[in-house]
Formats: structure tokens, sequence, C-alpha cells
């Protein structure tokens, strides 16, 4: 965790500048935040089972229709 020795604070990674900088002072306090953020992979696995519940219900619904 980045930390300004002027403002005597602990600064989270994405309340710091674009730059690395501190937000109060603006001292380069850490590396600039990646921007190239990728998305966690339990999202995707929300995402697969997401859809394959909303494929079994439009099966189920299809079914109901014709039965």
């Amino acid at each position: 965790m980045p930390w300004c020795n002027s403002c005597d604070r602990f600064y989270n990674p994405n309340s710091m500048a674009p730059d690395g900088s501190c937000p109060t002072c603006g001292r380069v306090i850490a590396e600039p935040p990646d921007a190239d953020l990728k998305v966690p992979w339990h999202f995707w696995v929300l995402v697969t089972a997401t859809g394959a519940y909303l494929l079994w219900r439009v099966i189920q619904g299809f079914a109901w229709l014709v039965g």
C-alpha cells in the first residue's frame, strides 16, 4: 500500500492520481496503477452459471408451451 510521508497517510491504489502521485500534496508515492485490469475468474464463473440457468429456463418454457 502506498504511503505518503508528507501527508502521513496510506493510500489505496485506486485513490491515487493516475500518475501514481498523492492526491493531496502531489508527490509521487508509487508506480502508477495498472490500467490493464483483468476481470476476476469468478466473474466468468458467475456469467457462465447465469447463462446456463437462463438457457435451462428457456428450454423449460418451450416444453411448457408444447406440453
